[in-house]
């Protein structure tokens, strides 16, 4: 083997199969285990070809991984559901004339600042707050470290923060 290159990854999780998916399905999975496993393939697979010290500590990490990226998404999504839910289920209110324009001129005002924080930042950010995706999954579709996806955060939390210090002395 290779010692830990996509390649070498990908057989060692072949002779490992059935560890991992027992693993996977001992930390919640249950019948979905397989998929997971699957998906862990995919993602050893796009993986740089640089060597890996313990390829099987790192494969089980990795599945570890997944399965708390799992968690989260489902935790947001199910947050998000619930929060429609609430907002489906009360009154309806319809803002005065000048709330929903002060609304409006606010949510261009963030739009602008995300904007103004650069494609990268701001595509961050969305996938990260809108979408549920976990900072990991970010940084590895943008090919980018989990340091670096943390900082476009801050960044783009920072700005938010600042404007809405600027809204409420308004």
């Amino acid at each position: 083997m290779s010692g830990g290159t996509s390649a070498g990854l990908q057989a060692l999780m072949e002779q490992e199969r059935g560890r991992l998916i027992r693993f996977l399905a001992a930390r919640g999975a249950g019948d979905e285990a397989e998929d997971l496993f699957h998906e862990l393939w995919q993602k050893m697979g796009t993986l740089s070809d640089r060597p890996v010290g313990e390829p099987l500590s790192y494969l089980f990490r990795a599945a570890e991984n997944l399965i708390r990226d799992i968690r989260r998404a489902a935790a947001s999504r199910d947050r998000r559901h619930q929060d429609w839910h609430d907002l489906a289920d009360a009154p309806a209110e319809r803002p005065g004339g000048e709330r929903a324009l002060v609304a409006r001129e606010q949510l261009t005002a963030i739009e602008a600042a995300l904007a103004g924080l650069g494609p990268r930042v701001d595509a961050i950010f969305r996938r990260y707050r809108l979408d549920g995706v976990g900072q990991a999954d970010i940084a590895a579709e943008w090919g980018i470290s989990l340091s670096s996806v943390e900082k476009d955060l801050q960044k783009a939390y920072r700005a938010l923060a600042e404007l809405k210090a600027r809204f409420d002395a308004e």
